[in-house]
């Protein structure tokens, strides 16, 4: 089972361009990666020393893979195990409501990711009415827009029957079912066990079926002989910064309400299986803010603290700085956004340092839960990534009561997945199952690993 010699140097080629944006010296790799003979062997051979290349003299960020690295890296002063208390019932009752406010958030942007923007957006809905939002949106918003994702007749408000399957909440999932089955001790291996058991390829994208396609190969003997998988991990994963573990982290911000700390460090040990460097710190900064939003007095002091769990001389730190900054001199939630995009606007779809920028605007101007979702979804980008992220965090943050019943409505208590062997259909049982994380863990709810 070999990827084809056309794909590999596609992919090589890609790894070039993203060793190069984290400051490694690449110059005329490209050029000896096009005089390479048509060989698997000089592929393989060139592809492995792509893996320590050097970095450029004047490059200011350290950047670590290995958590204890990372932790030497981070705020000195970040908080250790609780943070603040929390009772059960209360963290109970918000991690349902940001269970359900990620869903209600996911479904409002699944039709309009097809790398939209704020301008567009905005023009569409004032022609169709629906500026700002205030409900899921119509077909005729689409059609202003001249783009649709594929999901948008499961998806639009005229045709919502039931939340229809999305990668995020497949992760939310896979999430939940890795603290039920193995508590706060889960490894890699346990991570990709169960993607093997329930996720269905043609659900991930980029470094996730990177490892899923390397896990599959294993299948070829016993299982025995199953390699470490950093060696794929590290070399053949060019996407590796992108926002795919980052949306797998909302578990473990629900299992440790009120410990960001905690929750930071199981986000690592999964984000760490398919992901590097900037991949790794959006992960556990919103597993620490999600963990942070149910005790916070601001919305803003959720990402100050969320941001002490990130390495403080590495990229990812100063957009956060920067967001926050930028945030709280702003006038309206549409001029924070424009502040954003006018340093960080290049970093598009997927790419998270521009779109967990739109996180911290959209939870400083958020009214209530559903406000704050339609306010994430209207900014574009990676609509429903990032609708059922700020979903996670409204809903923690605001908690119980503040999510109106009409935005679940009409999901008629049925939730509809892509994974195997996962047969749950009752979006309330779900929550439950949710609101219960933090009893799972081994250690007592909030108390340090």
């Amino acid at each position: 089972m070999l990827l084809s010699k056309p794909l590999l140097r596609r992919r090589l080629s890609a790894i070039i361009e993203a060793k190069a944006a984290q400051g490694h010296e690449v110059d005329g790799l490209e050029t000896q990666l096009e005089s390479l003979p048509d060989s698997y062997d000089a592929l393989a051979i060139f592809g492995e020393s792509l893996r320590d290349l050097p970095m450029r003299a004047d490059w200011e960020y350290v950047e670590p893979n290995e958590l204890e690295e990372i932790w030497a890296q981070c705020d000195p002063n970040r908080p250790r195990g609780v943070w603040r208390e929390i009772t059960p019932a209360d963290a109970a009752a918000r991690i349902e409501t940001a269970f359900l406010s990620s869903v209600c958030g996911c479904v409002l942007g699944k039709p309009l990711e097809i790398h939209s923007n704020l301008a567009a957006i905005l023009k569409a809905g004032e022609t169709t009415g629906e500026w700002p939002f205030t409900d899921y949106v119509t077909e005729a918003l689409l059609d202003e827009i001249g783009g649709r994702h594929e999901s948008w007749s499961q998806t639009v408000r005229a045709n919502i029957r039931f939340v229809a399957p999305d990668d995020d909440l497949n992760y939310s999932i896979l999430g939940m079912l890795l603290l039920e089955q193995k508590g706060a001790d889960f490894t890699k291996s346990d991570v990709r066990r169960l993607w093997m058991h329930h996720l269905p390829i043609d659900t991930t994208f980029g470094p996730e079926r990177t490892m899923m396609v390397r896990g599959a190969q294993s299948y070829i003997g016993e299982e025995g002989e199953w390699h470490d998988p950093e060696d794929w991990a590290n070399v053949w994963n060019p996407l590796d910064e992108k926002c795919g573990a980052q949306i797998r982290a909302d578990a473990y911000g629900y299992a440790c309400a009120g410990n960001p700390e905690m929750a930071a460090t199981l986000a690592y040990r999964d984000a760490s299986f398919s992901h590097r460097r900037t991949g790794i710190y959006a992960t556990m900064w919103t597993a620490a803010a999600i963990a942070a939003a149910p005790v916070a007095k601001t919305p803003l002091e959720i990402f100050e603290i969320a941001n002490q769990f990130v390495p403080q001389n590495s990229r990812f730190h100063a957009a956060v700085a920067f967001a926050l900054e930028e945030v709280r001199q702003s006038s309206d939630w549409q001029g924070g956004h424009e502040r954003l995009r006018a340093k960080y606007g290049h970093f598009g779809h997927c790419q998270v340092f521009f779109e967990s920028g739109t996180l911290i605007n959209t939870l400083h101007y958020a009214q209530n839960i559903g406000d704050g979702f339609c306010k994430q979804v209207m900014q574009g980008n990676d609509t429903d990534s990032y609708g059922a992220t700020s979903g996670s965090i409204l809903g923690m943050f605001f908690g119980p009561g503040h999510l109106e019943a009409r935005w679940l409505a009409p999901f008629n208590d049925d939730i509809h997945t892509a994974l195997a062997w996962f047969f749950e259909r009752s979006l309330s049982t779900l929550a439950k199952r949710m609101g219960e994380l933090p009893a799972r863990l081994a250690a007592p709810l909030g108390a340090a690993l």
